[in-house]
């Protein structure tokens, strides 16, 4: 069969098989007593990532260099690198809403680049002279490995946010380890079987002391919860080294290509804001002790940051990164 035809049915596949893992994980969520189906999600899941990798082989053995040099192959891999991530953090945590998360965004990542990308965006093309280097494997792939571990973090800082919203969750001693959720779960008996504070409440000129309404989690939504905020804080903290040493070959790269080895190239300048926007959330995790919303709220704004990062600076402008919508 012709390479060509080949990518046609590969990426096609892909969408067809992550489509169906969202529509598995999405039923298993709706109809928690079907445990199959999760087991299927995964499979199809598991199936994506082995079409994508294919699609990618076919990539680099037509064009003979890496297949990351445009949008169109970049997408492919950014998805590539969500199911994977997928299937390390679903190794954690056997909860389908892991799939029903992850699922819709790989599935639409695949979606975009083969139904809405114009054909001429989607055919291999000879490198341009500043795409030949050696650099292309190492600061791509690293690059991309790291935005597909963030954002599965920060998707699962999102969902954690919606399955605990409303409600005040304190998480303690949640980061490091699965051991840890026995001090939460010690804690928070220790919280439930202090008095609650007393509130005065004027009642014909008389104050009569009253215990406030406790707003709480089920403990199934409550364990969800503590699930997702140490998956979340585990994805991110494996995506930014990643992100780190992709900007540090980046640097080294530019400097053998443009004699620089930082030119505040908009990509260069939203690649430290992701930085500094996930430096911020570790900071705060590791050294200040946050748990539970407030960092969560800060991976959801990282989410936003990173696809700025890698899609948004191509968009709206151009700079030293434009390379037919290069990565």
């Amino acid at each position: 069969m012709d390479l060509i035809v080949l990518q046609g049915w590969l990426d096609n596949a892909s969408f067809a098989v992550l489509f169906i893992a969202m529509l598995l994980y999405w039923c298993g969520v709706a109809f928690p007593r079907a445990v199959l189906l999760p087991s299927l999600g995964t499979g199809a899941i598991a199936a994506g990532n082995l079409t994508i990798a294919a699609l990618l082989i076919a990539r680099w053995i037509e064009g003979g260099y890496f297949p990351m040099s445009n949008l169109y192959e970049s997408l492919f891999a950014l998805a590539w690198g969500i199911t994977a991530m997928h299937l390390v953090a679903e190794r954690m945590s056997r909860s389908p809403l892991m799939g029903a998360v992850t699922a819709p965004i790989a599935m639409a990542i695949t979606a975009f680049a083969t139904l809405t990308l114009p054909g001429t965006m989607q055919g291999s093309e000879p490198l341009v002279p500043a795409l030949k280097s050696n650099w292309l494997m190492m600061h791509v792939s690293v690059m991309l490995l790291s935005y597909a571990a963030l954002l599965v973090g920060a998707l699962l800082a999102i969902a954690f946010l919606l399955v605990t919203r409303g409600q005040v969750v304190e998480l303690k001693g949640s980061s490091v380890g699965t051991g840890s959720f026995r001090n939460v779960k010690l804690r928070r008996a220790e919280e439930e079987a202090a008095p609650a504070p007393m509130l005065a409440v004027a009642t014909g000129g008389t104050a009569v002391l009253e215990k406030p309404a406790a707003v709480k989690l089920s403990p199934q939504r409550l364990t969800l919860a503590e699930t997702l905020d140490n998956i979340s804080y585990r994805m991110i903290g494996l995506g930014f080294p990643l992100l780190t040493i992709g900007i540090i070959a980046g640097a080294v790269w530019a400097n053998e290509a443009w004699g620089s080895y930082w030119s505040w190239d908009p990509k260069e300048t939203w690649a430290l804001i992701t930085w500094l926007v996930f430096a911020a959330y570790l900071h705060a995790r590791i050294t200040k002790g946050w748990q539970g919303r407030r960092p969560a709220i800060l991976a959801a704004t990282g989410f936003v940051v990173v696809w700025v990062c890698y899609l948004g600076v191509n968009i709206l402008g151009k700079g030293l990164h434009s390379y037919g919508w290069f990565f």
